[in-house]
């Protein structure tokens, strides 16, 4: 966002967008164990019984929301608990613009074998010392941490601002659950390795954070972020064409202005760049999991709508 999948704030863009992300990946393990499918000590109450009927029993899906310091990576990092009040709008929102359009076009077999089944939720941000901020990590294929859900807010809660909002939402945490979950399909199998081969020589690693997403795309990367690394790059294609829709995204690419970029590329060849981006991640996801991306993309959007 994952905007950044870890976000870089940049006021500039919108009056709370995020402009970038980042995010942690491990490769996908062995599934023995799911923590939080039971076992658990505290008295359960309506929270507990909406994550139950609506993601453990239909999915195997759990969320964590009571605080424990350790199910994070960086134990060193200050976080706070979520607002017990945010957690079943937020997950409501992420099944219904991720769940339910996935289970719709590809059906609940490919979406119970592949999905994260552990939610983990921290109420706070997680602060990075070169200025990015942590919008959700992925662990082993099963498991998922989002960040900043006090933050949240969508259509008929306290205090929400459709203009500020619904792109905070957008931006934040449905593109960091569909780049997570992009991360999660190319590590089971991996993209065709031409993708590689499109912006080769303009990758540049943790030098990501200096840029802006405007800056990135005239040298034909969809985010800031996506320019950090191979696999950055491709499920933060996924991430975008899913949460701007298809009018969004074409959007994106006819706003590169004319002229050459600092690095040499051309207008002509960013827009290109992105478009052979684009045809691949539909290829891959045609060919490999016979899924009709623009059907799906539809459908997200669909979701989407509804909710802001």
């Amino acid at each position: 966002m994952m905007s950044k999948s870890v976000i870089k704030l940049l006021s500039a863009v919108l009056v709370l967008s995020m402009t970038l992300g980042s995010c942690k990946e491990e490769k996908i393990g062995d599934v023995e164990e799911i923590p939080g499918l039971g076992g658990d000590t505290w008295v359960k109450g309506p929270v507990d019984q909406w994550i139950l009927d609506s993601l453990t029993t239909p999915y195997n899906i759990s969320a964590k929301y009571k605080w424990d310091q350790f199910e994070f990576a960086n134990i060193t990092k200050t976080l706070v608990p979520p607002d017990e009040a945010q957690v079943i709008p937020l997950l409501s929102t992420i099944r219904k613009a991720w769940t339910q359009p996935y289970v719709e076009e590809a059906g609940k077999i490919f979406y119970n074998k592949y999905s994260p089944k552990f939610f983990i939720l921290s109420g706070s941000n997680e602060y990075n010392a070169e200025g990015s901020v942590t919008l959700g990590t992925a662990e082993g294929g099963r498991k998922v941490v989002l960040y900043g859900v006090n933050l949240f807010k969508i259509k008929g809660m306290p205090g929400y601002n459709a203009a500020r909002d619904s792109s905070f939402v957008k931006d934040w945490f449905l593109h960091t659950i569909h780049h997570e979950f992009g991360h999660i399909l190319h590590q089971t199998v991996l993209y065709p390795v031409e993708y590689r081969n499109i912006s080769k020589a303009l990758y540049q690693g943790g030098n990501w954070i200096n840029w802006s997403d405007a800056d990135a795309r005239r040298d034909g990367f969809i985010t800031a972020y996506s320019s950090s690394a191979f696999d950055e790059d491709f499920v933060e294609m996924i991430a975008m064409m899913l949460t701007e829709g298809k009018v969004g995204f074409d959007k994106i690419i006819n706003s590169i202005p004319e002229g050459t970029s600092d690095r040499g590329t051309t207008r002509a060849q960013a827009q290109a760049a992105l478009r052979q981006k684009e045809a691949i991640v539909v290829a891959y996801y045609k060919n490999t999991w016979n899924i009709d991306f623009y059907s799906l993309q539809t459908r997200v959007r669909r979701s989407m709508n509804r909710l802001f």
